[in-house]
């Protein structure tokens, strides 16, 4: 079957890993899967004529509102699955709750990542719950062995001992929803008490607007940093890397980044949102923070305890394995798209 793939698919975005992943998946049952990203289709009618013309037989929308208006009436059956934003956010405004809605109404099925997501979802749409199925992010990590850290160091100015550096790693795309520049005056002020400490913050500017805000804030907050977005392998060893993954949006639906960051064994530190704290205990698979005092309170602590952190690495570990498996997340979407046929 040809699939037609389409959301806000670019790298570093939750959208763009869990479509590149689902993918893969797919043309390993055989399928031929193409990924568009949504700048490129400005209407339903650029959708519709689209179709035809790569002659796709079937669709999967990533996020119900952003992809699904644009497949809604597309002619050809579609499968959604829920971006986070589109649930949490979006469903909050009546005009876009419509057209979500009607977009239900026309997919075949739906994916939520968690329950909670299901129920919310239902509680705007119940005509809909019966074909929406709960599959978790099933997650896997590859690192570039080759990955040279000393001059990672040197590029973003970083030249003390490597050794005595604590890196706190914030992986986003520049857009208000994820917002990057939360904790960025509280870890600016603790940097000048604890030099070693620094931030780094890497990703693609989805809001070039907002990413010149975050650009100009950042030039004048000591020990932060901003990264141009690097490959997929390159950014897994630098996780390696730091002394803590965090997350700071405002809004998740499952974060990619975090089950990546507990499979390979580094610390979350996220802020205390429903998506979060869906795939986190707090103290025991990560710390859940609720303002920027907090998080350098927590952060602190973890420098300071190491028990607790080599428990939260191991039980997060224990709980990535057995709750997000590729594997299990593989048969369920091959089993799925048997219902565009």
């Amino acid at each position: 079957m040809r699939l037609l793939m389409l959301g806000a698919l670019r790298a570093h975005t939750g959208n763009g890993t869990t479509a590149r992943r689902i993918q893969d998946h797919l043309e390993a049952a055989g399928h031929s899967c193409t990924l568009v990203d949504i700048s490129s289709c400005k209407s339903p009618l650029a959708v519709s004529n689209l179709i035809p013309s790569k002659n796709f037989e079937a669709a999967l929308g990533i996020h119900l509102y952003k992809a699904g208006r644009l497949l809604q009436g597309s002619g050809i059956p579609f499968g959604i699955i829920f971006g986070g934003t589109d649930i949490n956010e979006d469903a909050k405004c009546d005009e876009k709750a419509k057209v979500m809605g009607r977009v239900l109404e026309e997919a075949r099925f739906a994916v939520s990542f968690t329950e909670s997501m299901k129920e919310a979802a239902a509680v705007h749409w119940p005509r809909a719950r019966n074909k929406i199925y709960v599959q978790a992010q099933g997650i896997v990590t590859t690192c570039n062995a080759s990955f040279n850290w000393k001059r990672f160091l040197q590029s973003e100015g970083i030249l003390q001992d490597s050794s005595s550096l604590r890196l706190f790693l914030l992986i986003c795309g520049l857009r208000r929803v994820k917002d990057p520049l939360y904790l960025v005056d509280a870890f600016a002020e603790w940097h000048r008490e604890e030099p070693s400490t620094h931030l780094i913050i890497i990703g693609p500017a989805v809001d070039p607007l907002f990413a010149e805000e975050v650009k100009e804030k950042i030039k004048r907050a000591d020990g932060v940093h901003l990264l141009q977005e690097i490959s997929q392998e390159d950014l897994h060893a630098l996780v390696k890397k730091c002394f803590a993954v965090v997350n700071s949006s405002i809004s998740e639906g499952m974060s990619a980044t975090i089950l990546e960051a507990m499979d390979l064994n580094v610390p979350v530190m996220a802020r205390n949102i429903p998506g979060n704290a869906a795939i986190i205990a707090h103290k025991t698979t990560g710390l859940l923070y609720s303002n920027p005092q907090e998080f350098v309170q927590l952060s602190k602590s973890l420098i300071g305890d190491p028990f607790l952190h080599k428990e939260i690495v191991m039980k997060a570990k224990e709980y990535v394995t057995k709750h997000h498996s590729w594997e299990h997340e593989r048969k369920a979407y091959q089993n799925l798209v048997l219902m565009l046929q």
